[in-house]
């Protein structure tokens, strides 16, 4: 599904990211962890056509994706909350975003119904302006617009920060749901090792930029990273 080849980006002549290699197949749920500046960031905002590669390249379903934009219809993405429009409210972003993706309002309300236990009361009809919510409810609403549209590939960037414990818990049985019952490709990042050891079940170590671990999600993965971090 997605496949990273000789794909660099240099900053001022210092390399951020060199990735010789990645495939990631269609409906696995994906983790990406290592440290502030590790590149998590930089790959994402490559994938998603944000920024340039200083060379190689991105394929995401047989689309280069600094190249074409057909891959824009089946992909979809929640960063932080400069994707959000403040001045919006909830429902009228979700509207927006579903004008976007091809979705009339009854197919965005019949969506939204499904998210009821993971916003808690907290989203809709409360009059509220985007920017006037939370870090955490802002954060439930991008990534909830993120599946607006039925797409093939979710991209998340530290989808659990900011969310309190009973809202994670809920997030990782949708992360769980998308990629194991839906078939959809969800791309994770986080610092939080065990979320994302019970999320996804591969795990890509970056270190400076390269790729130092390639994990296959198992019970002693947890301890594995712990370890690697530890060192």
């Amino acid at each position: 599904m997605i496949v990273a080849k000789n794909l660099t980006k240099q900053y001022g002549g210092k390399q951020v990211l060199n990735i010789e290699n990645l495939e990631i197949p269609k409906g696995q749920s994906f983790g990406l962890v290592g440290n502030n500046g590790a590149g998590k960031t930089t790959f994402f905002s490559l994938l998603l056509d944000l920024i340039e590669p200083s060379a190689g390249e991105i394929i995401n379903n047989n689309v280069q994706v600094n190249t074409s934009e057909d891959w824009k219809p089946f992909t979809s993405s929640f960063i932080d909350e400069t994707f959000l429009i403040g001045y919006l409210t909830p429902e009228e972003y979700f509207n927006f975003i579903g004008e976007l993706r091809g979705q009339n309002k009854a197919d965005v309300n019949a969506l939204l119904s499904r998210f009821e236990d993971f916003f808690h009361g907290e989203i809709l009809e409360q009059n509220k302006y985007l920017r006037d919510l939370s870090k955490g409810n802002q954060k439930k609403v991008g990534i909830v617009a993120s599946f607006i549209g039925n797409p093939e590939v979710v991209i998340l960037d530290e989808p659990f920060a900011n969310l309190d414990p009973t809202t994670q818990i809920r997030l990782k049985g949708i992360i769980k749901d998308l990629a194991n019952t839906q078939g959809v490709t969800v791309l994770v990042s986080s610092h939080d090792l065990i979320h994302v050891t019970e999320v996804c079940e591969r795990i890509v170590v970056l270190n400076k930029g390269e790729i130092v671990r390639d994990i296959e999600t198992s019970t002693e993965t947890l301890q594995e990273l712990e370890s690697f971090f530890a060192g």
